[in-house]
Order: C-alpha cells, then structure tokens, then sequence
C-alpha cells in the first residue's frame, strides 16, 4: 500500500510532499503522467493520491480516475492545475493582481483547511464549473471554487502547488493534514478499494452461499419485535433471515464500511428487509444496551483492532444479546484454498477467540469449524 503521487515524468517527488508523507509513516510511489494526462492507476493498494500541478494537455480530464477514487472513497489531494483536473476548465486569466483568497465558512469545520488562511494568497486565474456537490472551501472576487471538496475524501486546491514557486507554510501544514487524514483512513480504504470495484458481481459470485447464510442467522432465534445487526452485511444475504424472526415491528440495519456494496445491496432489494448504514463496525452509531442479535460473517479477524470491535458489540448488546460469528467455509478450507496451513495465531481459533471473547464481555456457547462452514455463537455474560 503507497499514496501515490502524479506529477511529470522527469520530477522527484517535491521535499515538502515526500516529507508529510513519511513523517505520517506512509510510503511513496511516484507515477508519471502519461501522453494522454491522468495514468490508469490501480485503486486496491492505493492508500491515497496526490496529483500535483503539471502542464497538463488540452482535453485532459480526471474525471474517470476521479469517479473511481470517489466511489472508494480514496483520499485525493489535487494541488494547482491539478485540482482543475477534478473540475472542467472553462477559461484562464491572469491573478498578478487583484483580491486575495479568503477561506469560506465551511473551511472551519474542514479536516484539511481547519479554519482560516494565511493572508495574502493570490488566487488561480482559471475559471472552473465545480461538479454538482461540491463544497467550496475558499474564494476570491471574480475567482471561485479556489478551493473545494468532493465528497469526504477529495480536495482541490488551485492556488497551492510545490513546483511553481508557490510552496509555504501553509501548504506544507495542508500537505501533514492531508497524510495524517490518510494514515488515519488507511485501513477502511484498502477495504473499500478491494470491495468496490468487486460490489456489482457479489451478489451473482457467491449466490450459491446464501442458504447457508440464511441458516446460520436462523440459529439466533430472536424473538418479534427484537433489533438485529448485519455487520459487514455486504450485500445483505443475512438481512431476509433476521427480519423473519424480528417481525414487522422489529428492526434490521444491515452495517457495512464500503458504499458500494450497500448500493448493491439496494440493487438486491435488501431494503424491503431492513435499514442500510454506511459505518465503520468498531464505532457503532447505535444506542448502548439496544441490540438483541448481532451477525457477522467474515469480518472480526479482518478488522485492524477485533477486540475494539467486540468490546464495542457488548456496548450495543442488550442483556440476552446474541453474537454469531460466521463464514461459509471452515478455517482449513480457507487456508488450503490460499495455500498455507492452519495459523495457530488465527484469531477465530477457539483458544484464542475464547479469551477474546471473555475480554470483552461475551461467553462463547457453541463452537463449529467445519469443512463446510465455521460458527461461533456467543451471548453477553452476565
């Protein structure tokens, strides 16, 4: 995993940008741009971009990698002609003189302006057509859009750049942020890279492991009326299973870290079945003691912190709360099926999820790994 920085073929990364990014212990990978613009670039071990100014050809458009990146919500932090990447340019001018940028309201509450800027900043003369949704961070009289954000996860900034002469403090401070903000997401965006380019073709892939979905969440036995969790639901397969057992007046989310997939679940029809939520399953945005079922297929030990996650469960977890652990093939299979052995460090070995599980809160009641499916079933102890 690298942030991935696009620039000229013959420039070294600038000092300012390599610096911010090892000193948030990131790694570096430099990709040229290309005869035609903007490279293709492969999102899965992509933990950030950063596109830097560059004399970019006419025509040349972001847009494609753009969309790719917004979808897997993959940091991206464009620096002077290259914000113009994410936007269309419709003119150009010149700033030599004229009004200084001056940061908008919503800068305040920004992850990377985090409040004012530094007076005295000339804007870039290029009028751009910011995309719909944009948010506009900083401004200049008869310049807009200077600086803007897309989404969560991406930023232009056309009056900062590192190879123009245009370096200083406060782009170098924008430059730590930005690899502090990546450093911080790293984990949920090699998640989200991974599954989001996979989102459309789940459901039709792994359709043959549905029954076995719906009978492992039918071993929870909840009652009407209850609340139950899908966590890592993906594309829903569980969410029919527990919303027959809670009934009408009963309540499903289905909880998963990637966008895409819960489109997909959408797609699916998983919504006739419960609530879809975009969250991250270590911090719940679920009430303490009001969840009576939690199901979890595939995901504990490929969390960064999986005791984190279970205590945060036992949060939720109402007094009778069951947790069932799942996947639809067992701990040997699995390893054979990637060539290695049975890792006695597997977390979802019994004696070692045992203690995780008392750790936290939870007595382990039934322990299954079978060829064909593992299971854990665990209630909140007393």
């Amino acid at each position: 995993m690298a942030v991935v920085v696009v620039q000229q073929a013959s420039a070294g990364v600038p000092a300012a940008v390599g610096g911010a990014l090892s000193a948030a212990g990131l790694t570096v990978r430099s990709v040229p741009l290309d005869a035609g613009g903007l490279p293709s670039i492969d999102l899965s071990d992509v933990e950030g971009l950063i596109i830097l100014a560059a004399p970019y050809p006419a025509g040349t458009s972001g847009l494609p990698l753009m969309r790719e990146a917004l979808a897997a919500q993959v940091p991206v932090l464009a620096l002077g002609s290259g914000a113009e990447l994410l936007a269309e340019v419709t003119a150009t001018g010149s700033a030599s003189e004229g009004p200084a940028v001056e940061a908008t309201r919503a800068a305040s509450t920004d992850p990377l302006f985090a409040g004012s800027l530094p007076s005295g900043l000339r804007p870039d003369p290029a009028e751009v057509a910011l995309p719909p949704g944009a948010v506009v961070l900083a401004t200049a009289r008869g310049y807009p859009g200077q600086a803007f954000r897309l989404g969560s996860s991406a930023w232009g900034v056309r009056f900062a750049g590192v190879h123009d002469g245009r370096d200083d403090a406060w782009t170098g401070q924008l430059l730590s942020r930005f690899a502090t903000l990546v450093a911080a997401r790293a984990e949920h965006t090699a998640t989200r890279a991974f599954f989001t380019h996979r989102a459309d073709a789940w459901e039709e892939r792994f359709a043959h492991q549905t029954p076995a979905y719906e009978a492992a969440a039918f071993r929870m036995q909840l009652g009407p009326g209850e609340t139950a969790l899908d966590l890592g639901c993906g594309t829903g397969r569980a969410m029919p299973a527990l919303r027959e057992q809670v009934g009408a007046h009963g309540r499903v989310l289905g909880i998963d870290v990637t966008p895409a997939m819960l489109a997909a679940a959408a797609r699916h029809g998983r919504t006739r079945h419960g609530h879809l939520l975009a969250a991250d399953c270590a911090r719940l945005p679920v009430p303490r003691r009001s969840v009576h079922g939690i199901f979890s297929a595939g995901l504990l030990d490929h969390l960064p912190d999986p005791r984190t996650a279970l205590a945060e469960w036992a949060r939720v977890a109402t007094s009778d709360c069951v947790l069932l652990l799942f996947h639809p093939s067992g701990r040997a299979e699995r390893a054979a099926r990637h060539g290695r052995p049975l890792d006695p460090g597997d977390l979802l070995a019994e004696h070692n999820l045992r203690p995780a599980l008392e750790a936290t809160g939870w007595n382990l009641d039934e322990y299954e790994d079978a060829p064909d499916h593992f299971l854990a079933h665990a209630t909140l102890a007393g």
